[in-house]
């Protein structure tokens, strides 16, 4: 899993602290302090790795990864409500985070400090964004059931509602660019195949209904290589489904605990999971056992953010 120095795997949840692990050995580097009225609801690396950004009720914060300070570098200002979701473009010379009061923002982080720059509006309150590959546009969930993909350029944008009086948990969209996954509080993940043309918006068409889970579905993600998407559940599990046909794979279990989030590694073979027992784990997908625990939060993890893909020092 590439240079062992750069695994930094990050965790948060509702102990009000952010632990930042090596990957490899299960050591917690450093604890910062989050927010005492919020839980962690997202974590991301900047692209170039030396930053932490992190989420969570009226507030997003980002922390220096290179230094010994535990305080936040950039407190943003002026955030309502609950936000839910950020990440960044790929030159980190953009971040967009998704909240409930109803919008996603586009924040300049190439001025200082950073200022919001563009706005879309759901009409409700937005539970989930992400960024297609081709880093002009966003995908969104809302609350109300409705799924959009906004061309941050061209300011267009497409909705749809794949199940009424459903909320999307969470969208995800596969690092080859050709599927969207919507998933909701119904146990339902839903897939469209995007295809795009001459510069144009890509258009979606529906592709497949997979009835994942007995519960509420929390997270969906596509593995680094295209061919896995995973979703995690209030049901205690992790389903694993191959993206040739969306049959089940592998499903990882953590029982009476609620799977808040997970992520692939760059080779798509391991999966580090967070879960409300506390616990990070790490998987390897053949034999779907757990082979590291990283211990230290007191309460449930609600987020987590792992890249390893191999950079040049």
């Amino acid at each position: 899993m590439g240079d062992q120095q750069q695994l930094i795997l990050a965790t948060g949840g509702y102990d009000h602290t952010i632990k930042v692990w090596q990957a490899h050995t299960g050591n917690c580097i450093k604890t910062m302090r989050f927010v005492e009225t919020s839980q962690v609801n997202a974590l991301d690396r900047t692209p170039d790795k030396t930053r932490l950004a992190a989420c969570g009720y009226q507030c997003i914060r980002l922390y220096d990864l290179e230094s010994n300070c535990t305080a936040p570098v950039i407190n943003f200002d002026g955030v309502q409500k609950n936000v839910t979701r950020l990440g960044f473009q790929e030159d980190g010379n953009w971040m967009f985070t998704a909240g409930e009061d109803h919008h996603v923002r586009i924040w300049d982080m190439i001025s200082a400090p950073p200022h919001c720059s563009r706005v879309f509006d759901c009409e409700a309150p937005v539970n989930a964004a992400c960024l297609h590959p081709n880093q002009v546009e966003i995908a969104m969930g809302s609350q109300n059931g409705s799924v959009f993909l906004w061309d941050v350029k061209s300011e267009r944008h497409e909705r749809i509602v794949p199940e009424v009086d459903a909320s999307i948990q969470d969208v995800a969209i596969s690092p080859d660019g050709r599927y969207l996954a919507a998933v909701n509080n119904k146990g339902n993940c839903y897939i469209w195949s995007l295809t795009s043309q001459d510069q144009k918006m890509s258009t979606l068409r529906p592709s497949k209904k997979i009835q994942a889970h007995s519960r509420y579905i929390l997270r969906c993600k596509f593995s680094p290589d295209s061919r896995l998407l995973l979703t995690t559940s209030g049901d205690g599990t992790v389903g694993i489904w191959k993206t040739d046909d969306f049959t089940k794979w592998r499903e990882l279990c953590i029982e009476n605990y609620w799977v808040w989030d997970a992520a692939f590694s760059a080779d798509s073979k391991w999966l580090f999971t967070a879960s409300s027992d506390g616990i990070a784990r790490l998987w390897k997908l053949a034999t779907k056992s757990p082979i590291r625990e990283y211990t230290g939060h007191t309460k449930a993890i609600t987020a987590l953010s792992f890249k390893d893909e191999i950079v040049g020092k």
